[in-house]
């Protein structure tokens, strides 16, 4: 049941449901958005598709060639005075332990050992778990912002 008004009044339930809602993109404030795009490229395969021009800021535009997630990365505002990652904040928590209950974006994949390895390669640093039931397991680790992320097995994956 939706607790918000906005619900009751047009019954935004019902028609999510029925027009099939779907993920379309995420977006990423940075202060260098060409960084934090070619670490999505590396990391995650992500490929740049064209950018519209905004003109007071720029933008990178990426999509996961494996589905429709687009990834928007967009010139911070120093001035507009929006929260940043963990690293920004007064005291910075830069530890990866900390993402399983902290945010953070979750991607899936087959290959998950060989992914932990490439991870390593570049040094970044991880924190890895499985669910309870040991099924799936778990890396997390940051972007170059301090954005959480976590990688997760799929379950018929070893």
């Amino acid at each position: 049941m939706c607790k918000y008004e906005i619900c009751r009044s047009v019954n935004l339930r019902k028609m999510a449901g029925e027009e099939g809602v779907s993920l379309n993109h995420i977006s990423r404030e940075s202060t260098d958005i060409n960084r934090l795009a070619k670490f999505y490229q590396e990391i995650f395969g992500f490929e740049q598709v064209e950018s519209p021009k905004f003109g007071e800021f720029k933008v990178v535009w990426l999509r996961l060639p494996s589905s429709s997630l687009y990834l928007h990365l967009i010139e911070r505002n120093p001035s507009n005075n929006l929260p940043e990652g963990p690293w920004s904040a007064a005291s910075p928590v830069k530890d990866p332990s900390h993402l399983p209950r902290g945010h953070h974006l979750c991607f899936s994949l087959p290959n998950f050992q060989s992914f932990i390895q490439t991870l390593k390669d570049k040094g970044i640093e991880t924190f890895e778990k499985s669910l309870p039931d040991g099924k799936i397991k778990q890396v997390f680790f940051f972007d170059p912002d301090g954005n959480g992320l976590e990688v997760a097995s799929k379950e018929d994956s070893s």
